[in-house]
């Protein structure tokens, strides 16, 4: 009796939890814009060459293992930085365990490993467990570094020689 009364309790206040409350007329949008745009889990080496290498914008890669901790550890973070960057720069995660040859072409030794890629070429690599501010100044740098390519391309082809 007194279990049944329990699992009743605990079930009302997850229900009651659970609960979203939709906005009325004279609330203020809100965003439903998801990190599913910023970041995707590399199915297979056709996937990693159609999204990661033929990318317009640079694609930080986060090789992984799921029984890896500092993976673990690092996924938010990571998420976080590429999320303030507002699909300036994509975050492709590969599974290691799943696409081994991925990670032998791209000698992965131990995980997590990061890469960044731009116009399909790794431009700049992490190894292990980093801190946000580590993590920031490394996609800042790739993001400038591909601003500065862009501006160069952009130059040439306005004063052809």
């Amino acid at each position: 009796m007194m279990r049944r009364v329990l699992t009743e309790n605990i079930t009302a206040q997850l229900s009651r939890n659970s609960v979203k409350m939709l906005p009325s007329s004279n609330d203020r949008p809100i965003s439903t814009t998801s990190r599913m745009s910023e970041s995707f889990k590399v199915q297979d080496p056709k996937d990693f060459n159609e999204r990661v290498k033929n990318s317009k914008v640079p694609v930080i890669v986060d090789f992984f293992a799921t029984w890896c901790n500092p993976c673990r550890m690092l996924t938010p973070r990571l998420e976080s930085v590429i999320a303030e960057r507002k699909g300036k720069v994509i975050l492709a995660k590969v599974d290691i365990d799943e696409n081994t040859d991925l990670a032998l072409d791209y000698e992965v030794g131990s995980v997590p490993v990061i890469l960044a890629m731009d116009n399909g070429e790794v431009v700049d690599k992490l190894v292990g467990l980093q801190d946000e501010d580590k993590l920031r100044k490394f996609v800042d740098k790739v993001m400038r570094e591909h601003c500065e390519e862009a501006e160069e391309s952009d130059l040439k082809k306005a004063n052809p020689k």
